[in-house]
């Protein structure tokens, strides 16, 4: 059976405890597999170390067949197999493309080919690949505003702008899905759809390695950084691996090599970075179970609400903590409030006789005890009003869970990452609650 959400779908949103064992299913037997594993070796690809598996944890993913070993090389996909710009323009698009203008953006030209190949579908010769593709995802585009209304703030107006990027893409790019109609026995209309570009749009998103390309003659000048790589593709992300990955141009290959190794029979995973849930959430549309980067973003709305009135002070103290980069990534994590957001708040809570201070608080220096005293109540502030807010949103989650959405399970799956993202956030804001209620007071 094809996987509805795939990568963004898989049940990462589980909560194991240590030591808890991932039981995994074989699906290297089923059709589309065998079909995959074929075409991948008529193109050149040896893998026999990791075979398609569904597991309890992550949902699916590659299991490994033998034990492996750090430093060995895992996965090894020739460039035959792989899905680039230069693909799009040797194909039937190419010629569309290079006298196309405003020139076409990497980005548009890969989606644009994915939608082509999907309608083509039996006639596609990457058929075995879009077979095994996801047909929907988890990411927050495919979501109701009823649901991104649940997310945390800084989340949430991401989430709204990343709707807006791909309804504008779409809006912008009409006119060129028009001049492909000749493609095609269809109406366009019918084709390039919002709902296609959306699922085109994710399936690079999250989907895609990076490979960094020259410009190529016909795209703009966005960068050119994807390439859609088939089974290579299914395996998951973990933040407790350490891989290396890259395209070889010796062997005109992309390679993964893992630093941390894998035992037979468990689950072969890669790290797509130090990201946070909420970075995981928005881009792939999954939570990582036992994320040490787990974080809860404090924004600028939330501090303002409790600076004490009338400190003439206060634009001038935003404009230094803006000039110093001090107004990104202020967050609590599991060991209370990190140093940015303390520093940022000493700044915020210099009394008018300490302003001149102001370069001490943001190297880090100690300034007076009263100045200690003052932010670390706003600080406290601000963390129980961020608990009240995320107990608030969780006890929203079960009224919409009672309302009838459009796509009852996709909505029941979208609300359950959002449930888990949420009580994610009460953790680790109860934890830091509970360090600033019993750590000194000055």
């Amino acid at each position: 059976m094809k996987s509805k959400w795939g990568r963004t779908g898989r049940r990462r949103k589980r909560k194991w405890l240590p030591g808890t064992k991932s039981y995994a299913a074989n699906r290297s037997h089923e059709w589309e597999y065998i079909q995959l594993q074929r075409w991948l070796k008529e193109r050149g690809f040896q893998g026999r170390h990791l075979r398609a598996a569904e597991f309890t944890d992550t949902g699916r993913g590659l299991m490994a067949t033998r034990d492996l070993q750090p430093g060995e090389l895992i996965i090894s996909l020739p460039d035959s197999c792989l899905i680039t710009t230069e693909t799009v323009l040797q194909s039937y698009l190419g010629k569309y493309i290079r006298t196309w203008s405003p020139p076409v953006s990497p980005l548009l030209a890969l989606c644009t080919f994915l939608i082509a190949e999907r309608v083509a579908r039996e006639r596609s010769p990457w058929k075995p690949y879009l077979d095994v593709l996801p047909s929907s995802y988890s990411c927050p585009v495919y979501w109701e505003s009823e649901i991104i209304s649940l997310l945390p703030a800084p989340l949430r107006q991401k989430a709204l702008e990343q709707q807006t990027e791909v309804k504008e893409l779409h809006t912008e790019s009409w006119s060129f899905f028009v001049s492909l109609q000749p493609l095609f026995g269809g109406n366009i209309t019918d084709i390039y759809t919002y709902g296609a570009l959306r699922w085109a749009w994710c399936t690079v998103n999250t989907r895609t390695v990076y490979m960094k390309h020259p410009r190529r003659h016909g795209l703009s000048a966005q960068q050119d950084v994807y390439a859609m790589a088939p089974y290579l593709d299914l395996l998951n992300h973990s933040p407790a691996v350490q891989v290396e990955a890259a395209f070889n141009e010796e062997r005109r290959c992309y390679e993964i090599r893992t630093n941390s190794g894998c035992r037979k029979h468990d689950q072969a995973f890669i790290c797509y970075g130090p990201h946070d849930n909420q970075r995981l959430l928005l881009e792939y549309g999954f939570i990582a179970a036992n994320n040490p980067h787990r974080s809860v973003y404090v924004t600028k709305d939330a501090i303002v609400g409790y600076l004490p009135p009338g400190d003439k002070q206060m634009p001038k103290k935003w404009a230094l903590l803006g000039e110093n980069d001090f107004l990104g990534n202020l967050t609590f994590g599991l060991d209370g409030p990190s140093w940015k957001l303390l520093t940022a708040v000493k700044l915020l809570c210099l009394r008018p006789e300490e302003f001149t201070s102001w370069k001490k608080v943001i190297l880090g220096s100690f300034v007076s005890d009263a100045n200690e005293r003052d932010s670390l109540e706003l600080v406290r502030k601000i963390c129980f009003h961020l608990l009240d807010e995320t107990s608030c949103a969780l006890k929203e989650i079960s009224l919409v869970r009672s309302q009838k959405l459009p796509d009852p399970a996709a909505a029941a799956h979208h609300l359950a990452l959002v449930e888990t993202l949420r009580l994610e956030e009460l953790e680790i804001l109860q934890m830091s609650a509970n360090l600033l209620q019993n750590g000194p007071s000055a």
